[in-house]
């Protein structure tokens, strides 16, 4: 693949265009500019619940993610394509992935279970989306209740499922009461499964309004002679069965006793997988539904299960030995198809120093695990520890998080959250898992040739490691960009971005994921801004743990290095970050904390000390003037502020008609002193797009767009132009990606249909050095960026 630098000239963005997988053209807009998208690399960077292989067709595997939609994989380039890109602002609920299931029959169906949140966090009821082209265009059958592919639980499943003796019907497990629903369509209508007597009951937390789920119907499997199983959150009565496809169901005798209870914790069958030839129904429980969870106070969280299909005798073949201690629960569990008595499953969730893969060749009798500890004679703290395959981050070093190794706990780590783990059901040496990233080899079953790690040394009276060739894995995750990006600052040659959960990167090369930022050591990064006459000069704040690292972040080298600022009195980690600007020429950091009590502060030494801020209330959006060093800005309830003396003290403007609730973006205009544009507001009150000349004193409406949430700045077309604006807006009842080459007089569309990427309100600017670039944030999509094709 073509690297591209941020400086490349716009015909070298063309060439490279067809080389790049994850790109797209767009149709024109009304300006005459079709569009390539691209995403810039990172890699991964979100949570992959579920990785489901077709059992027929080779090398068809899709990837299901909580909030970045569908992935199909693409053998050739060894990377996976988006599929729903195409979902638009309105139903950004549907890139919420809650199960996928893939036609063994006809395999170019597959279909996708789709819904973000079961609260009201999601506007919007959830949908079955039912495809006849291996997800290349989708149909939609909406459903009349919410599905959550971002709450707990979501790693459980698959929750749906086709039916292999008669391909049209289709099954569905549901939360919250809703039961079991059936589709005899190829899922274009759905209906819910009267006869099936148990929706389900356990509940993480009753009451809350995100761990407060009935965990419902949880999973579906089909043996070989046309029996159907399902699984149910419910202690008491987990496992059904029907020999009549479907018409009637029965409990099935013994599931109570072997898969509601571990240890005395009551536990749910959060998976299932099959073994045909050997006729075995193994089943991986826990005390949680996940993927969050760690052990329970007492005991073990879960047992694997196996269920003799001939005769409904249950067999506790639980791992008898976790290097760790108790096992926490489990999480994946795969057969492999191709060598009939060999399973895998994974805990869920030790979180230190790893999370322990186990292997079994005789259906569980026995077990391996991928690692274990070395112990010496004293049993001294900490141990070694030797494992069975080596990671390679190649290309992905930021798996690192910036850790180094620590005895037993390895910077790059197995995994964590590893409900999705699977084995290839046509090559017996392909394995995929997430931890942390997408792992995966195809050299698995060197495994089973190394024999046990450790032995005894009965001279030194101590445990040894003993030789195995370690096999290698990697990362497996290309083309998946499941960040959720939310600012970004675009220096010409330098595109620095800030992350949920990942902090932020660093790059210089949009093809590769940078560096990521570090040290301070954020664990969500949330806001970025740069010297509008230095931008070597970049500042940031980012959710942080513990007491030692300051909220903001600063750089002198555009990125290359970070240091940390003195971290605020009485301001906790956490959600607290807010918003932070920098003067024109580097030399004034003001910072707006978001716990909403305290209120801005100052710095002209780089973060080391801060003073208060005079004028401004807590909360207030921050902002300094791209030219004028002496001028800042804020925003808050609907009145602009404006300082003349570099930070020190603002005075509220005379601006009426703005915003006074809602979310809202202000930016100050590359170049242009005293010029600032602001995008935001709330649905059904003051919402839309404004701009101001004169330093925030008078503010006149952008008429073109009745919505808008984010404005940013890039090159301008001619030499001496107005730099293009860009916006994620609504104009005439369509949202889009718009840009302006004249100053906002006239918008075009520059997105089409076809690309959309959910939620895009969050940030959005243009790159200085090229002209037409566009970098679009998403939730969940990574960061967006466009070119002009031609």
């Amino acid at each position: 693949m073509r690297r591209r630098t941020l400086a490349a000239s716009l015909a070298a963005a063309a060439a490279a265009a067809a080389a790049v997988p994850t790109a797209a053209i767009a149709k024109p807009g009304r300006q005459g500019d079709a569009y390539t998208w691209r995403n810039a690399i990172v890699n991964g960077g979100g949570w992959v619940p579920g990785i489901v292989f077709n059992e027929t067709e080779a090398d068809l595997i899709y990837a299901r993610t909580d909030i970045g939609g569908l992935y199909r994989w693409q053998e050739h380039s060894q990377t996976w394509k988006p599929l729903l890109d195409w979902i638009g602002w309105d139903r950004w609920g549907w890139t919420g992935i809650v199960s996928v299931a893939t036609d063994p029959v006809e395999t170019k169906r597959v279909y996708a279970a789709v819904g973000t949140y079961t609260n009201d966090w999601d506007p919007t009821d959830g949908a079955v989306l039912y495809s006849a082209d291996y997800g290349e265009t989708w149909g939609a059958a909406e459903l009349p209740f919410k599905q959550g592919g971002n709450m707990p639980g979501r790693g459980m499943g698959e929750r749906l499922a086709v039916d292999p003796a008669d391909n049209a019907v289709v099954y569905l497990g549901t939360p919250n009461g809703n039961g079991l629903w059936r589709s005899t369509d190829y899922g274009r209508t759905w209906a819910e499964v009267a006869d099936f007597p148990n929706p389900g009951n356990f509940v993480i937390t009753p009451g809350d309004p995100y761990s407060g789920d009935n965990q419902g119907v949880i999973w579906i499997e089909f043996d070989q002679t046309g029996r159907i199983f399902v699984g149910v959150a419910d202690p008491d009565d987990p496992l059904y069965a029907s020999g009549d496809r479907g018409r009637t169901w029965q409990p099935v005798p013994g599931a109570a006793a072997a898969l509601g209870t571990a240890d005395g914790n009551r536990t749910i069958p959060k998976q299932a997988a099959i073994d045909h030839e050997n006729g075995h129904l193994f089943i991986v429980t826990s005390w949680n539904p996940g993927p969050y969870n760690g052990p329970p106070p007492t005991g073990r969280g879960g047992a694997i299960q196996r269920l003799s299909l001939a005769t409904g005798e249950w067999t506790d073949v639980t791992p008898a030995y976790d290097p760790v201690g108790t096992i926490p629960g489990f999480g994946g569990l795969t057969v492999d198809r191709k060598r009939p008595g060999t399973l895998m499953a994974a805990t869920e969730n030790h979180w230190y120093p790893d999370e322990v893969i186990f292997r079994s060749t005789d259906s569980g009798a026995s077990w391996q695990t991928a690692w274990d500890y070395v112990w010496d004679k004293d049993y001294s703290w900490p141990p070694q520890r030797t494992d069975r395959f080596t990671l390679n981050p190649a290309g992905n070093e930021w798996l690192t998080w910036g850790k180094t190794d620590d005895g037993p706990a390895y910077a790059i780590k197995h995994g964590w959250m590893m409900d999705a783990v699977s084995i290839d059901p046509h090559d017996s040496d392909r394995i995929m898992w997430i931890g942390g990233t997408i792992w995966g080899t195809e050299h698995l079953t060197a495994w089973d040739a190394q024999g046990p790690l450790v032995g005894w040394d009965e001279t030194a009276g101590q445990q040894v490691a003993l030789p195995v060739e370690p096999f290698e894995v990697g990362v497996r995750v290309q083309g998946i960009e499941e960040t959720a990006v939310t600012d970004i600052a675009a220096l010409g040659g330098t595109l620095v971005s800030a992350m949920g959960d990942l902090a932020g990167f660093v790059q210089t090369d949009l093809d590769r994921p940078g560096v990521m930022i570090r040290h301070p050591n954020w664990t969500s990064g949330r806001a970025l801004d740069f010297a509008g006459k230095n931008p070597d000069v970049i500042v940031g704040t980012g959710d942080v743990e513990g007491d030692v690292d300051g909220h903001v972040g600063v750089s002198l080298d555009r990125g290359s290095t970070w240091q940390t600022t003195k971290r605020l009195e009485g301001v906790a980690g956490g959600g607290n970050a807010g918003t932070v600007t920098v003067s024109a020429d580097g030399a004034v950091i003001v910072w707006s904390p978001g716990d909403g009590t305290t209120a801005p502060v100052r710095s002209t030494d780089l973060g080391q000390t801060w003073t208060p801020v005079a004028g401004l209330p807590a909360g207030a959006l921050v902002r300094a003037d791209r030219t004028d060093t002496n001028r800042q800005y804020a925003f808050a309830g609907g009145t602009v502020y404006a300082s003349t003396d570099s930070g020190s003290s603002f005075t509220a403007t005379s601006a009426s008609g703005l915003p006074p609730a809602g979310p809202v973006d202000l930016r100050a205009v590359p170049g242009k002193r005293g010029h600032l544009w602001l995008a935001g507001g709330e649905t059904g009150k003051t919402y839309g797009m404004w701009r101001s000349t004169d330093c925030g004193r008078t503010w006149c409406r952008i008429q073109h767009f009745e919505e808008a949430d984010a404005v940013g700045f890039g090159k301008a077309r001619s030499r001496f132009g107005y730099p293009a604006i860009y916006a994620s807006a609504k104009a005439g009842g369509q949202r889009g990606i718009w840009r302006s080459t004249d100053e906002g007089l006239t918008w075009s569309r520059i997105n089409d249909d076809a690309h959309q990427w959910g939620w895009t309100g969050k940030t959005i600017t243009g790159d200085p050095a090229v002209y037409g670039r566009v970098y679009v944030a998403t939730n969940g999509r990574g960061l967006i960026y466009g070119d002009i094709a031609d």
